[in-house]
């Protein structure tokens, strides 16, 4: 997050399976002003929701991703979508 602010970036696009990595990075982007964009699979967005709630209680969006198995394999690859576009 420190080198995104620094590179003048405004978001920070993620994906996460359990929720952690995603509530980590909810957190930072929180704390540095800048938005948050977490891909999850809505297989493990069911399994995780609690999770999913903390990331948005901290501004982070949460964005479900509803392709092949639903889970991280899938989230990745819509967040290298995100990314290269």
């Amino acid at each position: 997050a420190l080198l995104a602010k620094r590179m003048g970036k405004t978001r920070i696009i993620a994906e996460t399976g359990a929720g952690q990595h995603g509530t980590a990075t909810a957190a930072v982007c929180a704390r540095f002003g800048l938005k948050a964009v977490i891909y999850m699979g809505e297989a493990d967005m069911e399994r995780q929701a609690l999770n999913v709630y903390r990331m948005r209680l901290m501004g982070a969006e949460v964005r479900g991703v509803g392709a092949g198995q639903r889970t991280l394999k899938e989230a990745v690859n819509e967040a290298m979508r995100d990314w290269v576009t």
